[in-house]
């Protein structure tokens, strides 16, 4: 529904912006295939009213003409909306070259390409890639999951979502009401951080154990979004990484990089096995889970407890 909206929008800029008269309300139905499809003529006025509201709202000057025969029409000057030159030093325009080889998705790659070739159109000096051709070095955020493009809509235009969210340490999901305020990729993971309205607090959350679709919903925020969120002092947090001690485990061996990167020690134990020391904060127990049968925690007994009862809680679903 977004994607048709702004579909519709552009269409509706391109026609004021090419024009050389106004044009008249009936001269745009018939020219804009979403308008052509209205089904009725109230429909029509309703749907121009707001999209004409929402082309100014983003700065197009739009005036409205009375013509001699008592007809309106509407046009947008291009001389009323040429943007200022574009001036970035090296350092700017080096980060949007390297934004634009980050996202991998074919709708993102295709406007952060356009974007790069209109600044070089415009005469801006963009810097060279050294590895081009070199994949292997490049950037990339993957963002493979469904909820991804939703929520990022949501997030730009400040609609409260719901989606169904399963726990690391629950059988089933359950619906959350969620204010989307930043999405944010830490660990190899992309997280949504927002205002629960059930709970009325802040959380975050994994878009991977989001199941189903993203539902919208119309109404306003109820919450403020703050200036800061701090999603990956969240994600951190949650996996350990914030340690108050220490907790040995066992890993199988050949198995669990991720814990081995941050052990603090590391000893062979049983056949196949090695005992590792490494570092114990809040939220380790969801992260251990995620290893499955490669992990066995030998202590502390809290740890153990915790990480018995999550697979548990997995098991019955």
């Amino acid at each position: 529904m977004a994607i048709a909206k702004a579909e519709r929008l552009m269409n509706l800029a391109l026609c004021l912006l090419g024009t050389r008269r106004p044009l008249s309300k009936r001269e745009l139905r018939a020219s804009i295939e979403a308008y052509i499809e209205a089904a009725t003529d109230d429909s029509f006025n309703r749907m121009f009213e707001r999209d004409k509201d929402d082309l100014r709202e983003l700065g197009l000057v739009i005036e409205t003409v009375d013509s001699l025969d008592g007809d309106v029409g509407y046009l947008a000057r291009r001389d009323s909306n040429r943007l200022p030159p574009v001036a970035l030093d090296a350092e700017e325009a080096a980060a949007l070259g390297l934004a634009a080889k980050v996202w991998q998705q074919a709708r993102l790659a295709g406007a952060a390409s356009g974007a790069l070739q209109k600044l070089r159109a415009a005469g801006m000096p963009l810097a060279d890639d050294p590895y081009e051709g070199q994949s292997a070095l490049e950037p990339r955020i993957p963002a493979h999951e469904s909820a991804f493009e939703p929520l990022m809509l949501a997030c730009r235009d400040r609609r409260p979502v719901a989606f169904d969210y399963r726990k690391a340490n629950a059988a089933r999901p359950e619906v959350r009401h969620i204010e989307p305020w930043i999405l944010e990729c830490c660990r190899g993971h992309w997280y949504l951080a927002g205002w629960d309205r059930d709970r009325q607090a802040e959380r975050v959350f994994r878009l991977s154990r989001i199941t189903g679709k993203v539902r919208s919903r119309a109404a306003a925020f109820t919450a403020a979004v703050p200036d800061h969120v701090t999603v990956r002092e969240t994600v951190e947090r949650w996996a350990g990484e914030i340690a108050t001690s220490t907790a040995r485990i066992r890993l199988r061996a050949e198995a669990g990089y991720p814990l081995r990167a941050r052990a603090l020690s590391v000893r062979e134990s049983a056949v196949g096995w090695d005992e590792l020391e490494i570092p114990y904060g809040h939220g380790l127990d969801a992260w251990l889970v995620e290893f499955g049968p490669d992990v066995v925690v030998l202590e502390p007994a809290e740890l153990r407890a915790d990480v018995l009862e999550r697979l548990r809680a997995v098991a019955k679903g």
